[in-house]
């Protein structure tokens, strides 16, 4: 007998999928507007570059000592409450943060309290739908689009309202997160049976060049990703486009991103994650190359469009690839250990492309081309390295674990 509607609404998968509806909404408003709101008060790109960097440099000591913490929990759950709470209550600083320094602290407060509990985040949901034989792709999907109705609402709110409507989205969109995570269900099997135990118990035993190579590679590719928060709507707005324009532009990355993940059993199941790397790897380096010529309106969203391409594909090889390999054991920190990888490139990515970005407007883009052939190169070692012949065996391990 199929469930009712009830017990769907109740299901863990459609638990976890409201709350990644919420997960990425401040990161919305913040695409949206966050670059042009810190310009008008005063900041310059480099500080700008400066403000975005700094959580960076916190998470990269958090994230895996935060996920080793969680998988030590009995749940990765009630790590996941306590990052949401810090970062909407972060978020309220906003109201009275005028300068540089001020913004510094309460910026980074508020993303490295949710920027922490991410890679537990998708540790944990991997894990229990691979455990309950339902898809991460799809539960991730609402995340993207969440975040595609913050900048929807962020670019008309502030094209009607003006800059005073920035803080107050961001602020509700954090506190509607935090709200979001009480409903969030037991992540871990109750029963101790149910858990597959083929993979890495330890992170010491897989690292590895043909292991670690791939994380660097996505994470130079990622990198590129990360200055759209920053800078994206900045450098659209030097272009001479409008603000609702510009939203519309963020949005339609966002849609092809949803899009993606939601299709991406159908898509990708069947390739080896290193594969889906290496083919996010190229696409970047043709979006950021023709982005750096500054193209018409028509183009850039044509451009946009690609976004799916990018990020999608690539952070599910990414995901995969890390979670094909470890156990339920060190879950949270193997995935920990990726986002330190990127933390620590993007660190520099995003403060050397604001001062790239202040000097060369939008030729900078070049520069993020480069960094993703980078990345799509290591990839492409780690295969020779060792092939996708044994992963494929190792897949077929875990199946049947």
């Amino acid at each position: 007998m199929p469930p009712t509607w009830r017990e769907r609404a109740q299901s863990p998968e459609t638990r976890t999928s409201a709350y990644y509806f919420t997960l990425f909404m401040t990161a919305g408003v913040a695409n949206a507007y966050a670059g042009i709101w810190m310009a008008d008060r005063g900041l310059s790109a480099d500080q700008i570059g400066t403000v975005f960097t700094a959580p960076l440099l916190l998470l990269l000591l958090l994230n895996q000592i935060v996920g080793r913490v969680a998988d030590r929990a009995s749940d990765w759950r009630q790590t996941i409450l306590i990052g949401a709470a810090i970062s909407g209550l972060a978020g309220l600083g906003l109201f009275w943060s005028d300068g540089f320094w001020p913004l510094l602290l309460v910026w980074g407060l508020a993303n490295v309290g949710i920027g922490a509990v991410m890679p537990v985040t998708d540790a944990a949901t991997m894990r229990m739908s691979r455990r309950r034989k339902s898809e991460y792709s799809t539960i991730r999907a609402w995340g993207t689009a969440g975040y595609l109705l913050a900048i929807v609402v962020t670019g008309f709110a502030i094209a009607h309202f003006g800059a005073v409507a920035f803080v107050p989205l961001f602020v509700a969109a954090g506190f509607w997160r935090a709200g979001m995570a009480q409903f969030l269900p037991r992540f871990r099997a109750a029963d101790p049976s149910e858990v597959k135990s083929a993979g890495a118990r330890r992170l010491m035993s897989v690292i590895r060049p043909w292991f670690i190579l791939p994380i660097i590679g996505w994470s130079l590719v990622f990198a590129t990703h990360l200055l759209l928060n920053g800078f994206q709507s900045l450098l659209f707005a030097k272009q001479g486009i409008s603000t609702d324009v510009i939203g519309l532009l963020i949005a339609t990355g966002a849609f092809s991103e949803a899009v993606l993940f939601f299709v991406f059993r159908r898509f990708a199941q069947r390739f080896p994650a290193r594969y889906l790397l290496v083919f996010s790897a190229a696409i970047t380096v043709v979006r950021w190359a023709a982005m750096s010529l500054s193209p018409d309106v028509p183009l850039l969203f044509g451009l946009q469009l690609l976004h799916g391409f990018t990020f999608a594909v690539g952070f599910m090889g990414s995901v995969r690839f890390v979670a094909d390999w470890t156990s339920e054991d060190i879950a949270a920190e193997a995935q920990g250990f990726s986002q330190t990888m990127q933390g620590a490139i993007g660190v520099i990515a995003t403060y050397s492309f604001g001062w790239l970005a202040e000097l060369y407007g939008a030729h900078a883009y070049l520069a993020s081309a480069l960094l993703a052939a980078a990345g799509g190169l290591c990839v492409i070692l780690s295969l020779m390295l060792r092939g996708v012949r044994t992963e494929a065996a190792h897949k077929l391990s875990l199946e049947e674990a």
